[in-house]
């Protein structure tokens, strides 16, 4: 989907690298902002969409299925008074029924998966949204402050006196900043590690839950 491959670009985006590379950094890091915003919303109206659609499916399965069943009795009781020619006949309708049914239920399955495709495209995007807006001002600072160091390393290198100082100056200030980029892009670029420890606690206590409705279910009066 052209969607998804957009959130995609999105969510892998270095921001510190456009802001290095942009003629105006603040509207650049403004603008990546708005792009995700967007996306957002195409995103987040995309996964209602598709849950409807699974809704959808989900129901005309169970028709079909409540058909074939249906049929499958009508052709038990035919059988029962020994009217064969309508047994077949309603088996022959359970068939078709039961095939509509395995056919929405494949369909069911694959729109499953695609709107878990869909949430955790959602999820991602959220993340690094609410990341770069977190270090959108940072961003910025960092970067008013290269601009500032470089302006006057070069006004010291303008006057003629102490130009190896000058110049050592702006270099270690681009390493700084260098650095300073550096940390932010892990901060931004992070595997989630933490949010997959979260689920597992998540579920532990989802299972401690569960074996305790179990107990005090089975349990003697």
């Amino acid at each position: 989907m052209a969607l998804l491959e957009r959130v995609t670009t999105l969510v892998r985006a270095n921001l510190n690298d456009l802001i290095d590379r942009a003629e105006n950094p603040e509207k650049m890091i403004k603008q990546v902002i708005l792009d995700m915003e967007n996306q957002y919303m195409q995103v987040k109206t995309q996964v209602a969409v598709s849950i409807a659609d699974r809704h959808m499916l989900e129901k005309k399965m169970k028709e079909n299925d409540d058909a074939a069943a249906d049929w499958y009795r009508k052709a038990e009781r035919a059988v029962d008074k020994k009217e064969d020619d309508l047994a077949r006949a309603a088996l022959e309708r359970h068939r078709s029924y039961q095939k509509y049914a395995d056919s929405y239920r494949e369909q069911v399955t694959d729109q499953k998966a695609q709107v878990e495709h869909l949430k955790t495209a959602l999820g991602k995007l959220e993340e690094k949204l609410e990341e770069a807006k977190s270090k959108r001002d940072l961003l910025i600072a960092r970067h008013r402050r290269s601009v500032a160091s470089s302006k006057a390393s070069r006004a010291q290198m303008a006057m003629g006196d102490h130009s190896k100082i000058a110049t050592f100056e702006r270099l270690k200030d681009k390493v700084h900043h260098a650095e300073a980029v550096s940390e932010a892009e892990r901060d931004l670029t992070a595997d989630g590690l933490s949010d997959q420890l979260g689920r597992l606690e998540k579920e532990d206590e989802i299972e401690r839950v569960l074996t305790e409705i179990k107990a005090r279910r089975t349990a003697p009066n």
